[in-house]
Order: structure tokens, then sequence, then C-alpha cells
């Protein structure tokens, strides 16, 4: 594991990256600061980015997104989501054709609830009642401060009823600004741990990477061992990375910023770091405190 300062330490050995959104390029709220430009840097270079995340909007809604939190479009190629890997398997009658939805009461899901033009036999999904539904499907929290406790009701009769869970967004927590809130993995992780059966579709999980490969496929042709995976979560990217084969980046000053002792565009305590690696079962190839 090496420690370094700025991507461009590194840039030059690999032909494209799988870039984290939260934590890694933008904190919820806003860019983070040097992130733009490494990446434009990397892009100048000839390297290709994909930007691959949890997120459980499709492609245009996170691009829509981006530009709100000032990320530059010249700073990336394509996007793959998590939330387009799990749309086109709930349009192809994965957890049913009625389903009840889990997600922000006032959300307009930015096209996820709107057929994929990848499938030309895409199957009509209607959002009922839990008491109708055939499936369940999870977008995010009503209120994603909220305990988690208050949602067992309801997930216990989906269980009862020997519902399927598809969950668009498996990160457990993200931090917005300095707020830290529930996504949807923790309905997911909860609706397992009480006997349910919960369906994922982003990291750490393959069929994300899939639709990452796929993306970047129709700009080059790029082996795995030219690609570094970039990403803050150690539950998703850092052990998606390593379960595809793929060199790591590991950030420490997104969601493992406290326990790694690592400053706001700093790089972390190297004590603090080893324990804190040991602990979340992470072997990154490289760290760096922030992506700059």
């Amino acid at each position: 594991m090496q420690i370094v300062s700025a991507l461009s330490d590194i840039s030059d050995r690999y032909d494209a990256l799988f870039v984290d959104l939260w934590g890694c390029v933008h904190d919820g709220v806003r860019v983070v600061p040097g992130a733009n430009e490494a990446l434009r840097a990397y892009r100048a270079q000839g390297g290709k980015v994909i930007l691959v995340t949890n997120s459980p909007r499709p492609r245009a809604g996170v691009r829509k997104q981006l530009d709100g939190f000032g990320v530059d479009p010249e700073a990336w190629d394509d996007i793959a989501t998590s939330g387009d890997s799990a749309r086109v398997a709930m349009y192809r009658g994965i957890v049913g054709t009625k389903v009840w939805h889990i997600g922000y009461a006032d959300e307009t899901d930015d096209g996820f609830f709107t057929p994929p033009s990848v499938l030309a036999d895409a199957l009509r999904i209607d959002r009922v009642p839990l008491d109708e539904a055939e499936g369940v499907v999870c977008t995010g929290l009503a209120d994603p401060f909220a305990d988690l406790d208050v949602n067992r009701p309801e997930l216990l009769l989906a269980k009862t009823r020997g519902l399927k869970l598809l969950c668009a967004n498996p990160d457990i927590i993200v931090d917005r600004g300095d707020r830290r809130e529930w996504c949807a993995g923790a309905i997911a992780q909860l609706y397992s741990e009480m006997g349910g059966a919960s369906l994922y579709f982003g990291k750490p999980h393959p069929p994300i990477y899939d639709l990452a490969r796929r993306r970047l496929a129709q700009l080059a042709d790029i082996p795995d061992s030219a690609i570094l995976a970039i990403g803050d979560g150690p539950q998703t990217d850092a052990a998606g990375a390593m379960g595809e084969e793929l060199d790591l980046l590991f950030i420490t000053g997104g969601l493992g910023a406290a326990g790694t002792g690592t400053p706001r565009l700093g790089n972390p305590d190297p004590k603090k770091l080893a324990a804190y690696l040991e602990t979340e079962g992470v072997v990154p190839t490289y760290v760096i405190g922030s992506l700059r």
C-alpha cells in the first residue's frame, strides 16, 4: 500500500478510472476541492473516466445532480449507476409487476419508474399499496434521518408475505455536507436481518461493474489491469474493487475521515489508517486523503 499526495502520482499507470461520486467527487452539497482539476488533467492525458455510483437515480438524473454540485462535465466521460442496473432488473420483473415503493416522500425518481430504452420488452410496473404488492422497491427513505426501526412494521408484513426487496442503492450511510443520513442499503440490510430477501445491483455487487465495463467499452478497449477504482466506502467501493480484482485508490477523507484521522484536504494518520483498514478488511493499492 502506498500513500500518495495526488492522483497524478500514479495516473500514468492506468488507462481508465472507475470513480465513486459521493465522498470522493462531491459531498452531497458541492464538489470536493481539487476533484474537478484532478479528473480533467487525467482526461487531458487520454484517460477515460467512468463515474460509478450507488445513486438510485438513472444516469440522466445523476448528470443533472452533478451540475448542481458544480462537478465539471469535462471531468468525466460516462456514468454507471446502481439505479440503472436495478431499473433494468425491475422492468424485467425481478420483483413482480406490482411493487410497493420505499423512497423520499417528494422524490420524482428522475425516471426510475420510466421503462429503460435498452429494453424492447419492458414489463409494465405499477406502484401499489403494500397489501397489493408482489415485491418491494427501495430507492431511499421517506425520512433519511429517522430511526430505522420505524420501518419494521411494514417490513415485517412484507417479509411475512414473502416479498423480495429490490435495493436501488446498497449504501448504508452517506454524509450530506456535515449531516449523516441513511440510504436504501440500510433498509435492505434490516430486511435481510429480519429474514427477508434483498436483491442488490450497486457496489460491491457485480451488476454495476458489468454496466461500468459496458460504458467503458463504448469508449475504448481497456483491460481490467489498466483500470483503477477510486472510492471511500469500505464495504461498497473497496469491497467491490477487491472482488472485481481492480487496483484501488482508497479515499480516507470521506466516510472514514474520523477513523483514519484524515483532516480536511489532508492525508490520514498512518497509525490510525492501519488500524482502520484492518478493522474494515480493506486492502487498497493506494491511499489518499481526498481526490486531488
